[in-house]
């Protein structure tokens, strides 16, 4: 007995689906093999097979690093958006965290 088959059309930037499928072909994987492997993998654990989460911004990842140390004083300015202003050579070890993470 032959299984029915459905399409799926999807809309994805053009860099991300490039991407994805050298690395799909690295693997010896095609797009659809991918595709269908991720959606009975969702049925298998009736949800995604991956944790979604939201990246914390800058300014919030800046605001927890201050927190880690609250015993030295920072002065920091913001911009006409409210937007932090990081001085490096003020405060190097967050300009640095800030820029190289």
């Amino acid at each position: 007995m032959a299984i029915a088959k459905a399409n799926v059309n999807v809309r994805i930037d053009v860099d991300v689906k490039e991407r994805a499928s050298q690395i799909l072909a690295k693997m010896g994987i095609d797009q659809t093999t991918a595709i269908d492997m991720f959606y009975r993998q969702v049925i298998t654990e009736c949800s995604l097979p991956f944790k979604p989460s939201v990246e914390p911004s800058l300014e919030e990842q800046v605001m927890a690093a201050l927190e880690k140390n609250p015993a030295k004083e920072y002065t920091l300015d913001t911009d006409e958006n409210g937007n932090m202003l990081i001085d490096k050579d003020l405060h190097p070890e967050l300009y640095d965290w800030a820029v190289n993470g």
